[in-house]
């Protein structure tokens, strides 16, 4: 039987990475194996991509394309091998990242970003994502530098957002966090609602 596989989501600046930490760290405290990975980066063929990803300039979908790129290796590499090894895998970023950013953001067609992200996939989807909202403007003035992506700005990463929130209407797995508290309130929601469920989660899986 497989594990739980969460991601953590959310504009640049909203403190998803520092969360995430937080959930590896408290789940191990907890007695259980987990391993934090990461959107693009995951792998070594990864690390060149996003290497590429936030310091060249390039068109939307050519953007989308390496991002999926990278998408394919690190579920291939990490994802899918330590799911089934019976280790919960974390992911600081996956595939809703580019529904948000290359498809509300840049205007890549949704249509395109699933038809490739079905075929890559193979239907895996993470069992949890939390949704780390905040204001456009609260998430510049945390960011200490900018890369490519980020320096589309406030507008960016209003279209950024207002994706997040909308496909975070579409499906049950989704769990939305306000993010502009401090770092353990934070963190408290969404260790309570990870409990949650866990609990419907385990369930689950006795069924099948």
């Amino acid at each position: 039987m497989r594990e739980m596989f969460l991601t953590i989501e959310g504009i640049d600046g909203c403190g998803k990475s520092t969360q995430a930490q937080k959930l590896m760290q408290k789940l191990l405290k907890e007695g259980k194996s987990v391993v934090l990975t990461k959107e693009p980066g995951g792998t070594a063929l990864g690390e060149y991509i996003r290497n590429l990803l936030l310091n060249k300039d390039m068109e939307p979908v050519t953007e989308f394309l390496l991002f999926a790129a990278d998408r394919k290796e690190h579920i291939e590499k990490i994802i899918k091998p330590y799911l089934w090894q019976g280790i919960i895998v974390i992911s600081d970023r996956f595939l809703d990242s580019s529904v948000a950013y290359q498809g509300y953001g840049r205007g890549v067609k949704n249509d395109f970003i699933t038809c490739v992200h079905n075929f890559i996939t193979e239907g895996l989807k993470p069992d949890i994502t939390f949704i780390i909202d905040i204001a456009p403007e609260v998430g510049l003035k945390r960011l200490k530098r900018f890369d490519r992506i980020e320096n589309g700005g406030i507008a960016l990463l209003a279209k950024v957002r207002e994706g997040y929130l909308e496909i975070a209407r579409e499906e049950k797995r989704f769990v939305v966090i306000k993010g502009e508290g401090n770092e353990e309130e934070i963190f408290f929601n969404i260790w309570d609602e990870f409990l949650k469920r866990r609990k419907l989660w385990e369930r689950e899986q006795r069924a099948l």
